[in-house]
């Protein structure tokens, strides 16, 4: 019999307006697996957050969908928070763990999305549980060799990949957000001066967009706790040429903007192309958060969300 408790490395919280989160730890047959399901009795939508993330951050990405239509299964990744590295370290092995998390929760078939780093275990979940997979979404997801964007200088790294770093980016969203805003657009899109302009003032003017960055970035602090997953990644992702998603059978929808620095559109562009009958939602003129923040982000969510209640409701 499993055995369940709190996480002390994510406790309780609100993580954007009106959403909240309890962690737990529960142990499952490959290790000890720290996760949020929020309540109600419908279909199960599991999601697989990026780097720098955890539980916090899968529950972030998703609070655009309706709670009440759509169970939201947060784990966090092996190396992230409550999660530990041995848990499952391969991207192979992360898909298994979510499998036992799946087996000792009870629940028997889920959809699966993955975004950012969170793609290829959602790839391999596909692939390698099949009887469990309901439908895919992958937001702009790795599907291939990933390492550090050349976008990611060092400044870049020293401001995301430390605690400090965390910190002060805080503080500058709320001081000079416009300057935050204009932080991560260099780091994870390839705009011009006039598209650094536009999508800024868009952001600024939508409270939800900026709800959404806030809480984001959020989930990436404290580093320490993040900082074993984060890592983990970056090593496995070089060990690929292409994750082989050709073999993956379940309904997929492959969604990617065209202006990505941090995860390419070919990304997309090769899961689009390779998985059987994929269906795709290219952003135009996305960065690597467009799914949340565009001007687009409406039409990019309600294609999401049908192609979420045909395959699961």
């Amino acid at each position: 019999m499993s055995k369940e408790k709190s996480s002390p490395a994510a406790e309780a919280r609100e993580v954007l307006p009106g959403i909240r989160i309890e962690p737990k730890i529960i142990s499952t047959v490959v290790g000890p697996v720290e996760y949020d399901l929020s309540a109600g009795d419908g279909p199960v939508l599991l999601g697989l957050h990026g780097g720098l993330g955890g539980c916090d951050q899968g529950r972030v990405m998703t609070g655009w969908l309706d709670a009440e239509r759509f169970r939201i299964l947060s784990p966090s990744r092996p190396g992230y928070l409550g999660t530990p590295l041995e848990t499952g370290q391969t991207m192979e092995q992360q898909a298994d763990a979510m499998a036992a998390l799946l087996d000792t929760l009870g629940i028997e078939k889920v959809a699966v999305m993955g975004a950012s780093a969170g793609g290829p275990p959602a790839y391999f979940f596909a692939m390698r549980h099949p009887d469990r997979t309901a439908a895919l979404v992958v937001i702009d997801g790795v599907s291939g060799y990933y390492d550090m964007p050349e976008k990611a200088g060092a400044v870049t790294q020293a401001l995301f990949l430390s605690d400090w770093g965390q910190k002060f980016l805080q503080k500058i969203s709320d001081m000079a957000p416009a300057a935050f805003l204009k932080s991560i657009f260099q780091a994870e899109s390839y705009f011009t001066k006039v598209q650094m302009k536009r999508h800024i003032e868009a952001a600024l003017g939508d409270e939800d967009a900026m709800n959404f960055v806030r809480a984001f970035m959020g989930t990436m602090s404290p580093y320490k706790s993040r900082k074993a997953g984060t890592e983990n990644d970056m090593n496995e992702t070089r060990q690929y040429t292409h994750i082989p998603v050709g073999q993956i059978q379940c309904p997929a929808l492959i969604v990617h903007g065209t202006h990505d620095s941090d995860v390419k559109f070919f990304d997309g562009v090769y899961a689009y192309e390779t998985i059987p009958r994929a269906e795709r939602f290219w952003i135009e003129e996305g960065s690597h958060l467009c799914f949340w923040i565009h001007p687009q982000r409406h039409e990019a969510q309600q294609a999401v969300r049908a192609f979420l209640e045909r395959h699961l409701l």
